[in-house]
Formats: structure tokens, C-alpha cells, sequence
């Protein structure tokens, strides 16, 4: 049997188990060229393979369909995010993934479970790991500790019985297929991005008249009832916008001003510079 089929065949057996899947080349990357220019933004809205960790599948058909465009597909990628995340101890170079992970579970008093690994041709393991609903863990590289990486959502582990440059990924031979244990409720608080306090900023009147005019418009986004603050804060900002091209407000003033007031009302920062950057465009 080629390296090929013995791909595909694990990425349906995998399938089999409720994992997503996509086809990946012999170094561990997506093995579909992407159909957009380099710099595109589209994750697989238009229609079209190419799309990496954004192909990933369920079904056996599209599966079968994504690796009969992909000749040279050697292995599989498994889709991490939601429910699942990996995490991906390398042991290579003079570090260690395996003692750096003993040492941050000892120092925080947690076990690490016999979950479902899979052995890595460089010498280390992909632990798989469950999370509770709601929990959104980013990817990082190295920031639990030196050769720790964390695979979650939009990231992917290469699937075992895929063959790698230096060899092949293959289920850790004591625990087999094992089933996927959660992970210690101490070792996610630290895989999730340290909260970035933010400063209040008090709007006091400041006389003139520029200073009168965006006080109103903050004032606007920040009465603005449940169900009605985006709206608000869109009619706010086009309103800023105008007297910005106008030459009677400074742009920096305005858009700091409402996008502090649209986060005190409730909305997410980025949410908030999105609609008024959108009024921005509308305004020009």
C-alpha cells in the first residue's frame, strides 16, 4: 500500500471517531495549494479546497474528494478547537517538551491523565486533550515552557499513521486508543491569554467646542439601550467622522473616545473599532 493510501485510509478511520480531517504533504503541511493570491483573508467561504486547517471534514466523502486532489499527501491533520485541544511536546535540539510539562504539572499540583498520546518521529508526543464547553484555547509555541506548543482553535496535530519527513506519527504502543481525558483545570487557566486590565476614562466636558460635540456622541453609545448599541455606536462614530473631515475634530480624539465608551457599554473592543472604522469608510 502507497503513503498515500495509508493516509487517506487513517484520515477516514479517524473520521470514524468524530474527528475533522484534511489532507496534509510529507512536512507537515496542508498538501491543497490555496486557490487565492498570497495575503488573502478567506477561510473556505469561497467554495473552494485550499483552504488548510479550514478544509477539514467530517464527512468520508468530501474526505475521499480532498485527498484525490492531494497526490502527494503523505499524512492527515486533525482539527483541534472546541471540545479538543493538543498539546505538542517536542524533544529535539537540547529541550524537552515531556520534562518542561512534568515540571509546570508538579509546580502547580496537577496530574497530567494517560490520555490518548500519539508518538512523534523526533522522540516526542502529542497529548489530546478534552475542554469544557465555552473554554476558547489559543495556539501558542513555548508559552506553557520551552517545547510545549499548544494546538487549539484554527490549529491542528498531524494524525497518526501519517509519515513525516524524519518518520512516522503512531499511537503511543502502551495506550493504544486511548480515550481523550480532560485536561486539569489548572493547566488550561494557564494556556488561556493573561487578561490586559484596561484604564477608565472619565468623559468631562471640556468647554470648547469639539470637546461639547464628541462629549454628546459619547454620551449617545454610552445611553444606548440593550439590543441598539452597535447601531448607536455606527451613528456616533459617522457623526465624529464628519466633523473629523470637517477639520473641527481630531480623528485620534474621536475614535479613542468611542471606542472607550463602546467597551464600557459592553461591547468587545474589536467589534467596536470594526463598526466605526466601517463608518469611517461610509463617511469618506
Amino acid at each position: 500500500m502507497s503513503a498515500w493510501s495509508r493516509a487517506r485510509d487513517a484520515a477516514l478511520y479517524a473520521i470514524g471517531h468524530g474527528y475533522a480531517v484534511f489532507p496534509l504533504g510529507i512536512n507537515k503541511i496542508p498538501a491543497i495549494r490555496s486557490p487565492h493570491e498570497k495575503g488573502h483573508a478567506c477561510r473556505g467561504e469561497c467554495g473552494q479546497p485550499g483552504h488548510g486547517v479550514h478544509d477539514a471534514t467530517t464527512d468520508p466523502a468530501y474526505a475521499r474528494q480532498l485527498f484525490s486532489l492531494a497526490t502527494g499527501a503523505r499524512g492527515y491533520g486533525i482539527a483541534c478547537g472546541g471540545k479538543f485541544i493538543g498539546l505538542d511536546l517536542d524533544r529535539k535540539n537540547g529541550v524537552d517538551g515531556v520534562a518542561s510539562l512534568n515540571q509546570l504539572a508538579d509546580k502547580h499540583g496537577c496530574a497530567i491523565p494517560p490520555t490518548l498520546t500519539v508518538c512523534t518521529p523526533s522522540g516526542g508526543y502529542h497529548l489530546w486533550l478534552t475542554i469544557p464547553d465555552g473554554v476558547t484555547v489559543p495556539n501558542s509555541a513555548g508559552r506553557l515552557g520551552p517545547g510545549i506548543d499548544i494546538r487549539g482553535t484554527g490549529g491542528y496535530l498531524v494524525g497518526p499513521g501519517s509519515q513525516g519527513r524524519t518518520g512516522r506519527y503512531e499511537l503511543h504502543p502502551t495506550r493504544g486508543q486511548a480515550d481523550l481525558l480532560p485536561a486539569p483545570a489548572e493547566l488550561i487557566q494557564l494556556m488561556l491569554p493573561t487578561p490586559i486590565p484596561r484604564p477608565t476614562r472619565q468623559y468631562v466636558p471640556t468647554g470648547d467646542k469639539a470637546g461639547a460635540a464628541l462629549d454628546g456622541l459619547v454620551n449617545v453609545v454610552l445611553g444606548a439601550p440593550d439590543g441598539t448599541r452597535n447601531d448607536r455606536l455606527y451613528w456616533a462614530a459617522a457623526k465624529a467622522w464628519a466633523h473629523v473631515m470637517d477639520g473641527h475634530m481630531a480623528a485620534c480624539d474621536a475614535e479613542a473616545a468611542l471606542v472607550e465608551a463602546a467597551v464600557r457599554r459592553g461591547l468587545a473592543e474589536a467589534e467596536a473599532i470594526r463598526t466605526i472604522a466601517s463608518a469611517r469608510r461610509s463617511a469618506a
